[in-house]
């Protein structure tokens, strides 16, 4: 996975945030309630959602799913440390496990382990056939941790102010 080159993050001022952390809690909200929240008028949240995505800032608008409902209640984190590390490994690595339906995200870390897999499944018995058949068949894999997750918190909004 290569990195491009980012560009400066405009500096935010107090409208801003208020558009961004109203967009985090509902990606769908309308210029003419941004512009009743900030103030401004719907065409200058307009141009500013735009600034804002054209940036980076804002990387996308996502649905937020229900996975247990989707058939996918079991979710766990799997540890894994490579033999050795290098770019020939992690990139082909990174999108194979991307490419499986049961991941739901994927950390590098620094430290003992090189990478996090977050992932959902049906059962533990597919949870178990992931870990084995899936990643515990990968040669540069040397070794896999799985924690079981009971519940899962997230924060929804990032305050910016």
């Amino acid at each position: 996975m290569k990195f491009d080159h980012l560009s400066p993050v405009p500096e935010l001022d107090g409208i801003d945030c208020v558009i961004l952390e109203e967009l985090q809690k509902n990606a769908r909200t309308s210029f003419k309630q941004l512009s009743a929240l900030t103030g401004v008028a719907p065409s200058t949240c307009l141009e500013r959602v735009r600034n804002l995505r054209r940036s980076g800032v804002v990387s996308a608008f996502r649905a937020d799913l229900d996975l247990a409902r989707l058939g996918r209640p079991v979710e766990a984190l799997i540890a894994i440390r490579f033999h050795t590390h290098s770019r020939d490994q992690l990139d082909p690595f990174v999108e194979y496990v991307f490419a499986l339906p049961e991941t739901i995200g994927l950390f590098n870390l620094a430290g003992d382990d090189d990478f996090i897999v977050h992932v959902a499944v049906a059962d533990v018995d597919h949870l178990r056939m992931f870990v084995l058949d899936r990643l515990g068949s990968r040669p540069e894999i040397d070794h896999l941790r799985t924690a079981l997750v009971y519940e899962r918190f997230r924060k929804h909004v990032i305050k910016l102010r």
